[in-house]
């Protein structure tokens, strides 16, 4: 396993980062596609085993199960102080108007029930899920470093905004001597590119780490755009990100799909690699629902994608709009 500097911290992640999303009571929240605890276990300490030290969930995925399951394999598989445990807060996680958003409120009360659902002291990692346009941005930020000097947080990170409001976010900061976000964790992979028109080159100026989420586009990435699978019938947000139906999206996996032929490599490792061959990457966040799928990802760290493959893979785009803000 290869490691690299979050960001500009000092602080060493993999290469790759276990997204959690995918761990959680099925019958809880509304990913009804996740694995139990039982099925989630042999998949986390799989990924622990292969070196990856940094596994990515969120207070409301499967309302908080997936943080209790993790939580219990990192005491079971691992020891606390190997792992970089990253955690979100922002969507709804009780009824009510204060269930959710980032008030100086919700975010000391979350940060206390993920460290208990998680059973640690601390997160490595504590990210805003989203950009709360209802709260100002420095109540928001006060209330993080104020985490951060608790010792409940090591450092602070964002997710998936426009790069002016995380500029604004980064500015803000830096004049009232807060604590800085440390990373970005955004959507990008070959199905959607917006990302590089402005938060990339932000993000590398600023020598700000980048996680990118749904790498495979949902598993859309992963197989021929003909197949369908449970969870391409059951995950609203899927349909909400992707239009798969569109002749470029459908260009672009039968490009992933020709170049993995030729190279007889799995179509996951060859959209994870283009994706890791990108200036300012830190580190994709993979699900991994079995254990070929961790397989894949692991194998794309050694895939090394030559200039024609990008350029196809990457000739067939046309602009999309915004998703998954």
């Amino acid at each position: 396993m290869d490691y690299i500097r979050l960001g500009h911290t000092g602080l060493q992640v993999s290469r790759l980062c276990l997204g959690c999303m995918t761990y959680g009571l099925p019958d809880r929240g509304n990913h009804s596609w996740t694995l139990d605890e039982e099925r989630s276990r042999p998949l986390i300490r799989q990924a622990l085993e292969a070196g990856i030290n940094f596994l990515d969930t969120a207070n409301s995925y499967s309302d908080g199960t997936s943080e209790e399951i993790v939580g219990r394999a990192i005491r079971d598989f691992s020891r606390r102080e190997d792992v970089v445990l990253a955690t979100k807060v922002f969507f709804p996680t009780c009824p009510g108007p204060n269930g959710s958003g980032l008030s100086r409120r919700a975010i000391l009360a979350e940060i206390d029930n993920s460290l208990r659902r998680l059973g640690t002291d601390y997160v490595d990692l504590y990210q805003i899920h989203r950009w709360d346009p209802h709260t100002p941005i420095e109540e928001t930020l006060e209330a993080l470093h104020d985490v951060v000097k608790a010792g409940k947080a090591r450092y602070i990170g964002a997710s998936s905004m426009f790069a002016w409001q995380f500029a604004k976010a980064i500015y803000t900061a830096r004049l009232h001597g807060w604590t800085e976000f440390v990373s970005m964790q955004n959507h990008l992979n070959l199905l959607n590119r917006e990302e590089e028109r402005e938060m990339l080159p932000f993000c590398r100026d600023q020598k700000i780490g980048i996680l990118p989420w749904s790498p495979l586009a949902r598993g859309l990435l992963a197989r021929d755009w003909r197949e369908r699978t449970t969870r391409q019938e059951t995950d609203n947000v899927l349909h909400n990100l992707y239009n798969h139906t569109q002749t470029a999206d459908r260009i672009v996996i039968d490009v992933v799909g020709r170049i993995a032929q030729t190279r007889g490599v799995p179509r996951a490792q060859v959209a994870l690699a283009w994706l890791l061959q990108k200036p300012g990457i830190t580190a994709p966040i993979v699900g991994a629902s079995k254990p070929d799928h961790l397989d894949d990802a692991l194998a794309a760290l050694d895939l090394r994608l030559d200039h024609a493959e990008i350029a196809a893979l990457e000739e067939p785009y046309i602009p999309h709009p915004v998703a998954g803000f």
